[in-house]
């Protein structure tokens, strides 16, 4: 397979992935297919995926995937989850997210919070999932000025950098979805 469609509007994914994949293989964005935006409509991580890889597949009759990512906070009962884009409002600013966050984390002790990539893939009209996850925690204030969303708030387990300081190669040997596309990735090589 020499290209794949990638069911992402979000320039930061793009670069994320097209940074992992290996030569050989290119990342088409779905910007020559639709200038629509597209639905996040599901319950879960899950099917938002599926949702996105569904109907960029549809539009091209090309192989697709997407992804969904959540930050899953312990003390918050797995929240903000699914709606981790949104959660202090459809305006999606992260730093409203990240602020939201913190102030329901004030004065709570248990930080731990997980990132969860589900990526799905639809190929030959069939659909294969793959998960990936980072174990972290939740830190007091924002650090860094690089990634994106929740990475100044979040310290993977065994680092003492945030995702937002680390470069992007540093962030790709931690990172949920670059671990959700290693497993995308050796499912592509066994075919």
């Amino acid at each position: 397979m020499s290209k794949i469609y990638f069911a992402s509007q979000n320039q930061n994914k793009i670069k994320e992935i097209s940074s992992v994949l290996p030569v050989g293989i290119e990342l088409m964005g779905i910007d020559a297919v639709t200038s629509e935006e597209l639905e996040e409509t599901g319950e879960t991580l899950e099917e938002n995926a599926v949702q996105k890889a569904v109907f960029v597949a549809d539009k091209t009759g090309e192989s697709a995937f997407a992804d969904d990512t959540g930050l899953e906070i312990e003390a918050l009962n797995g929240a903000p989850g699914v709606i981790s884009a949104r959660y202090a409002g459809e305006q999606k600013n992260a730093a409203d997210n990240c602020a939201k966050v913190l102030k329901e984390l004030t004065g709570i002790a248990n930080r731990k919070a997980q990132f969860r990539t589900v990526i799905a893939l639809i190929r030959n009209g069939e659909q294969h999932l793959f998960e990936g996850i980072v174990n972290g925690s939740i830190i007091t204030e924002p650090r860094g000025e690089k990634g994106f969303g929740y990475d100044p708030i979040f310290v993977p387990d065994g680092s003492e950098k945030t995702f937002a300081e680390m470069t992007l190669e540093e962030k790709n040997q931690w990172s949920h979805r670059a671990r959700a596309v290693k497993k995308l990735l050796d499912y592509l090589n066994q075919q």
